[in-house]
């Protein structure tokens, strides 16, 4: 399949052959030969392609609890794969080798391919779209997403959120699962670090939890957006809007691509932790080890209901259709009908 073959969705033809791409909210106006600012979407001749259509710079089986989703298949596995480019310019990113800079390392795979590798991993939920944003690679997703579920197969994202909501609706169907990056709740944040807006991830968020499984995660950043006032305010907003059990992680930062600096305190994401836990019965650290911090709880009685050690899972006070062993009360965990 040669570049530039597979036809973009989602954009309207403008005067002296630019386009205007309409799947995020950055509504990039592109001259004939430019791209947007996800790098993937380009224009040739007046007309915008999807350039990394079947594209892909990794392919791994991961544990589940690695999107991260600890409240979705817990100790079950997935296979991932991500391709390149973003729709935010975060100078921070954790993946910039593939969403930032080069488009090396690239091979094609197709949706038939996916499945067969997704059916053949043993206790696999299906596959997940991770690693760069998937979001912009939209009509692979739809094609893609379409096949796994024809095969019984589950759908994740791991996505930043930023789409508009016509694209948005029309993917839903194909989602079982996501964990959706909210990278402050202040919208100067997303505006000066991401090159974007906080609102339609806001509005992606609840999207997302009225249609299916919505995990979050917040990356703390020293000077940046670790304020206890905005901890706060971001957990109350999840509580109010998505749930008080949908789950929040909150990632160590790392200095990575074009930041330096210390990584997150640990003891700052302790605390952050306990202003969430105020609004949220689900708060988990990640990259980093603080006791017991990676474990889930009953919210009724205080049990452990699972156990985690990295990447490893003890589903001992589970029961198997995700209630509390020690009370009987119900989560909003989902398990595989084949444990239940």
């Amino acid at each position: 399949m040669a570049h530039f073959d597979v036809q973009a969705k989602l954009w309207e033809k403008l005067e002296d052959n630019k386009v205007r791409c309409l799947l995020c909210p950055t509504g990039c106006v592109i001259a004939d030969g430019g791209q947007g600012q996800c790098r993937v979407r380009r224009n040739k001749g007046g007309v915008l392609y999807a350039a990394s259509y079947g594209e892909a710079t990794a392919l791994a089986v991961d544990p589940i609890e690695k999107k991260p989703l600890y409240h979705y298949f817990p100790g079950w596995d997935i296979l991932s794969i991500g391709s390149w480019g973003c729709n935010f310019k975060c100078g921070y990113c954790q993946n910039c080798d593939i969403s930032q800079i080069a488009e090396s390392g690239r091979f094609r795979v197709e949706p038939a391919q996916l499945v067969a590798a997704a059916t053949r991993a043993p206790r696999n939920v299906g596959l997940a779209y991770t690693y760069n944003e998937p979001l912009i690679w939209y009509e692979f997703l739809l094609d893609c997403g379409a096949a796994m579920r024809e095969a019984g197969l589950r759908n994740v994202l791991v996505t930043n959120g930023y789409i508009n909501p016509e694209p948005l609706r029309q993917l839903l169907p194909l989602i079982d699962a996501v964990n959706m990056d909210l990278k402050s709740f202040s919208d100067d944040f997303y505006k000066r670090i991401c090159k974007g807006r906080l609102d339609p991830v806001l509005r992606s968020a609840e999207a997302f939890k009225e249609s299916c499984h919505l995990e979050v995660t917040y990356l703390l950043i020293p000077g940046e957006n670790d304020s206890e006032e905005e901890t706060e305010a971001l957990a109350r907003w999840v509580a109010e809007h998505l749930g008080r059990d949908t789950p929040l992680h909150i990632s160590r930062f790392f200095p990575r691509y074009k930041w330096s600096g210390p990584p997150t305190a640990l003891s700052a994401l302790a605390r952050a932790r306990e202003i969430a836990k105020q609004h949220l019965d689900h708060v988990f650290v990640g990259n980093a080890e603080i006791d017991g911090a990676s474990n889930t709880y009953c919210p009724a009685c205080g049990a452990v209901l699972i156990q985690r050690l990295g990447y490893q899972v003890s589903l001992a006070g589970l029961a198997p259709d995700g209630s509390c062993r020690s009370c009987g009360a119900k989560t909003s965990i989902v398990m595989p009908e084949s444990e239940r």
